[in-house]
Parts: structure tokens; C-alpha cells; sequence
């Protein structure tokens, strides 16, 4: 059962994409969709339980979020994605319900430790405070919401006697050594001219992606000219969140980038510039800066990570059974008819899966 829900969905983490360059926002502007949504019609509670509601606009700030993440990375999120982000998101309110000081205790720390961990995935505090304004959230926010997942994840472990001992992840450790392989990265700069409408992921019209080819055509002969890449990449660059910091991306691996991204930068040498990269994106030209060879990641570097995976394994096979007891307990309901009705589909739909038989279509 995952817990980390905002930390996940709210930050687009490093990459270009093609939904960060219309959320290039500057700071003080006001371009958050559920703000505005919520100036029109309110923000009513969708849940309500004993000692919590949650609100219209606590939910669609997660999944506003993890739409720009989804678009980013060109998927599609699943018909039921919206009430799977509330029912976490009621999770973590009932967890909050039966956490002791102890719990909370525990949660500060492993959430500061998380947003340390999330800063180190940008290139920059800048390039983080950007990413933040893009997605309409303050550091203090996201400190607050990552503070509450982790409070709730400690109290969940607590109830549940999930202890994770040194032994267990060494013994994980030693027995899958496959897993602890880092491959090799490469880090980039690169200059994005988009042929798309990133809202609509349509093609931009054809006399208009002949004008950008020839753009970029003009900036690479200025870069092989000698012209400093960074400051064309401010200047030019049409990737929201690589733009301010000279086009400069996290390193990144195989499988992260689209084919023909990936395939051009680890062709490259050190500061050598890449023929122009035509992407479902647009087009592209990237300056490669250096590659960081495979290695194998030693286990006191992997021993955090390899515990709370396995807690993570023992929560998703204990935890059901008593979110449903506290949900019980703390008599929650879903207020909003939609939201309500889908939930009664996907439990329905579950239920029958566990069963072995087909879902009907008598709820359509």
C-alpha cells in the first residue's frame, strides 16, 4: 500500500516534457486549475469521517499533479485513477486518527529525509522552487502534506508490528544482487522545440513545424559557431523545466527517455553536440556532459531503501483488512454521488475479480 501519494504525484521529477512547458510560471502568478475551479463553485467536503473531511480541492490538487506527471511522461492514467487517489487519500486520514507522538515523531524524520532525497533529483533549488510553482505548491505545503503520509505510514507499521531488521535486508541484499546494479547515465543539456500543443497533444500546424525545424537548424550552426549552449537553452528552449537552468537535465538511464532522446545522448562523447532529434515532442538538440559508468550500489547506500520496500511488501498484505476496520470505526462516507458510485464500481469490480467472476453491467 503505498503512502507516498503527494510526494509521487505533485513533482514532475527531473526530464523534459511536453506538459512543463505550459507550466513554466513565475512566482506570485496564480495558474493552479483547482484554484480557479474552486473560486467557481466552492470546495465542498467529498468525505467526511469522524474527526476529518476531505475536500474538492484536497483531492484535485493530487490529481492535477499527477495528470501534468502522467502527461509528461506520454501515459494515460486509468479510468478509476480518481478514486484510488482518495481512497489513499482517506487512508492516510484514519491512519492520522490513531497516530501516537511516537508516530509522529518518527514521520517528521523520515519526511525530512524525503525532501532531501526529492531535492538531490533536480539540478538546482531553483529548478525545484520552479517545479513546485508550476504544480501550485509551496516548500511549506509539500513539507506539511509528505509530513502527514510519512506520520500515517509510521502509524500504520506501529499497528500492523512491521519491524524490518538489518538482517532481513542484508539477507534481501545478498540474495538478489541483480537489483543493486546501477546502470550507466548519461547528463545532458538539450534545446526542445515543440511541434505539439501540449495541452491538446495534438500537431502543431504544418507551416509551423517547418518555421521550428528551420529554428533549430539556425541554433545548432550558432552552437558549432561556438555560442555557450546554456544560454540558448534560456533563451530558445521550449521545455519548462530545463529552460531556466541552461537546458540541463538529471542523469538519467535507459528506459527513462523517449527512443530517439536516449539513443542520441548516449551516442555522444563528452561535450560533443548531437545532430538534430526529432521526438514525439518535437525537435531536439542535445549537448552531452558526461556519462557515469554502471556500478554496483553498496549496501549501506541501499540498506533505507531496501527496508522500506520490504515494509512496504508486509503492508500490502496486512494493511486491507484494517483500513477497513478504521474506516468502519470512523463511520467514513463519500459525500460526492460520482465519487461514490465509482467507488461502489471499482469495490464491486474487486470483489469479483477475488471471486474468479465476470463484473456485470447492470451498474451502466
Amino acid at each position: 500500500m503505498k503512502l507516498n501519494l503527494i510526494l509521487a504525484a505533485a513533482l514532475v521529477a527531473g526530464g523534459f516534457s511536453a506538459a512543463a512547458a505550459t507550466q513554466n510560471v513565475s512566482a506570485g502568478t496564480n495558474a493552479n486549475p483547482e484554484t480557479a475551479m474552486t473560486a467557481l463553485f466552492g470546495d465542498p467536503p467529498v468525505v467526511k469521517g469522524k474527526g476529518f473531511s476531505i475536500k474538492r480541492s484536497d483531492l484535485d490538487e493530487v490529481l492535477s499533479g499527477a495528470k501534468a506527471n502522467a502527461a509528461a511522461q506520454g501515459q494515460m492514467l486509468p479510468p478509476d485513477f480518481d478514486i484510488s487517489v482518495l481512497n489513499q487519500l482517506i487512508t492516510i486520514q484514519v491512519l492520522l486518527q490513531t497516530a501516537t507522538a511516537a508516530d509522529q515523531a518518527a514521520g517528521k524524520v523520515e519526511a525530512d529525509l524525503q525532501y532531501t532525497n526529492l531535492l538531490k533529483k533536480f539540478p538546482s533549488p531553483e529548478a525545484f522552487q520552479r517545479q513546485l510553482t508550476a504544480v501550485g505548491m509551496t516548500v511549506e505545503e509539500l513539507r506539511a502534506k509528505a509530513a502527514q503520509e510519512s506520520v500515517a505510514k509510521a502509524a500504520l507499521k506501529r499497528a500492523l508490528n512491521i519491524n524490518i531488521t538489518d538482517d532481513d535486508a542484508k539477507n534481501y541484499y545478498n540474495q538478489h544482487p541483480a537489483d543493486f546494479e546501477q546502470p550507466e547515465l548519461a547528463h545532458v543539456r538539450h534545446i526542445l522545440l515543440m511541434t505539439i500543443d501540449p495541452s491538446a497533444h495534438t500537431s502543431l500546424m504544418t507551416n509551423t513545424i517547418a518555421a521550428k525545424r528551420k529554428q533549430i537548424q539556425e541554433l545548432r550552426k550558432r552552437i558549432l559557431a561556438g555560442e555557450d549552449f546554456a544560454t540558448l537553452a534560456r533563451q530558445y528552449s521550449e521545455d519548462g523545466g530545463s529552460k531556466e537552468n541552461g537546458g540541463e537535465l538529471p542523469e538519467f538511464p535507459r528506459g527513462q527517455m523517449v527512443p530517439e532522446f536516449e539513443s542520441a545522448a548516449f551516442a555522444l562523447t563528452n561535450n560533443q553536440i548531437s545532430d538534430i532529434v526529432t521526438s514525439q515532442f518535437g525537435y531536439h538538440i542535445i549537448k552531452l556532459l558526461d556519462k557515469t559508468p554502471a556500478k554496483k550500489i553498496d549496501y549501506a547506500t541501499a540498506a533505507a531503501d531496501i527496508k522500506d520496500g520490504l515494509a512496504r511488501q508486509k503492508i500490502a498484505k496486512l494493511a486491507p483488512d484494517y483500513i477497513k476496520q478504521l474506516r468502519m470505526e470512523d463511520q467514513v462516507e463519500i459525500l460526492d454521488p460520482g465519487l461514490k458510485s465509482l467507488d461502489e464500481k471499482v469495490q464491486a469490480a474487486q470483489a469479483a475479480a477475488a471471486a474468479d467472476v465476470p463484473p456485470t453491467n447492470s451498474g451502466k
